[in-house]
């Protein structure tokens, strides 16, 4: 405790900034600033649509192009579990959110990857990789995507329902989870007065000024070390070992400086993609983004369709409150859906409640968190019907 009269030692003061003079005369190094002798330029192939069945990928025409040192498409990457119990079908996803197997599912959806020995050959190569596609229809919207009538994206996802059963159908809805408190038909029983409104949002980038990048080196005694701008270094050591099947003691990451992520740089993109270009190579490959990609296949945050009701007495109780929400996860599960469903009514004491939350797949890029992943939307939704019962 501070006695009265007496300051702080820091808030309220203008510290010096640890990293502030690194980065104001440009030594600061960021993921793309890493040059290490030797090091290839990787680039990625993605998907021109955004819902489709791969039938074909031929790289030979970009392997033989004069500089080119490794292609790579998911088929190199240790094989999938057969059995997809929960823990597997988490982690073939991953995968594929990595590198697309059978299917593209959304537009930016990397398909395959190129190291070569500079930039620009590794982006001539790209075009020469030929991939057959099927096209399918793309499902763009949460709401259309809960319809049964609807395409289904992934043949192996039923549902997961509140007390732990799958539905026997493939759905495109992941989850149903929900929140119970009382009896919310009796709470607006007794209300004087009761709002219902429904409420969308759409997917939104967190818009940061560096782009994804990842460098990795792969030396002959299985050591794998990555470089790269990242939010959470144990989490990308931690994915790519098991992605690559290799014990997470053989992996090192080194965080570099991060221009802005707000969330959205926790997930990875290109470490794996070039740990194992630099497997095939045995030379430290660098992968980085163009702005493009960040927006096209990087994690946003959640598109959402809401309805909330809200009901109170005139003295200003409330009574009762009851949230339907559903969010986008993107082409594989996992929204920040139970965030929102936990924070939707949270700042309030109210003695009857329901919340039912939907994780739904579409045809988008997987979200990823957004600065208190999934609060916002839901809490714009419940404070819009507030402002409206305190009228």
């Amino acid at each position: 405790m501070v006695a009265a009269g007496e300051k702080y030692k820091v808030v309220g003061t203008r510290p010096v900034r640890p990293d502030g003079v690194e980065k104001v005369t440009g030594r600061a190094q960021y993921g793309a600033d890493l040059s290490l002798s030797g090091m290839l330029f990787g680039r990625v192939l993605r998907s021109p649509v955004s819902h489709a069945r791969i039938k074909s990928i031929d790289t030979s025409k970009a392997e033989a192009l004069p500089g080119v040192r490794a292609v790579i498409t998911n088929a190199d990457f240790p094989a999938a579990p057969d059995k997809l119990d929960e823990d597997n079908a988490k982690l073939l996803w991953l995968m594929d959110n990595v590198m697309a197997s059978d299917k593209v599912l959304y537009t930016g959806h990397a398909v395959a990857a190129v190291a070569a020995t500079d930039a620009h050959i590794a982006e001539d190569a790209l075009e020469l990789i030929d991939v057959e596609y099927e096209k399918l229809p793309p499902v763009l919207n949460v709401r259309d995507a809960m319809l049964e009538t609807t395409p289904v994206l992934h043949d192996s996802l039923h549902t997961s329902d509140i007390g732990g059963e799958k539905s026997d159908k493939a759905s495109n809805v992941a989850s149903h989870i929900q929140f119970t408190k009382g009896d919310v038909a009796a709470g607006f029983e007794e209300a004087d007065v009761v709002i219902e409104r429904e409420f969308e949002t759409t997917m939104v980038h967190q818009g940061y000024i560096e782009p994804h990048n990842g460098t990795a080196q792969w030396n002959q005694d299985g050591e794998l070390t990555i470089w790269t701008s990242t939010q959470g270094s144990f989490t990308v050591r931690d994915a790519t070992a098991e992605l690559l099947r290799v014990p997470v003691a053989k992996v090192k990451v080194i965080p570099l400086e991060i221009g802005g992520g707000f969330g959205g740089k926790i997930p990875i993109y290109l470490e794996p993609v070039a740990a194992l270009l630099s497997k095939k190579t045995g030379r430290p490959v660098q992968l980085t983004m163009d702005r493009t990609a960040v927006f096209e296949a990087t994690g946003p945050t959640s598109g959402s369709y809401m309805r909330v009701k809200m009901g109170a007495k005139k003295d200003g109780t409330l009574t009762a409150a009851e949230a339907y929400i559903a969010f986008e996860a993107g082409a594989y599960p996992g929204s920040a859906v139970g965030a929102g469903a936990m924070c939707v009514f949270a700042p309030y004491e109210i003695e009857h409640q329901l919340v039912d939350g939907f994780d739904v797949v579409v045809n988008k890029p997987k979200t990823a968190a957004y600065r208190a992943p999934g609060a916002p939307a839901s809490e714009f939704a419940s404070e819009s019907v507030m402002n409206e019962l305190a009228e």
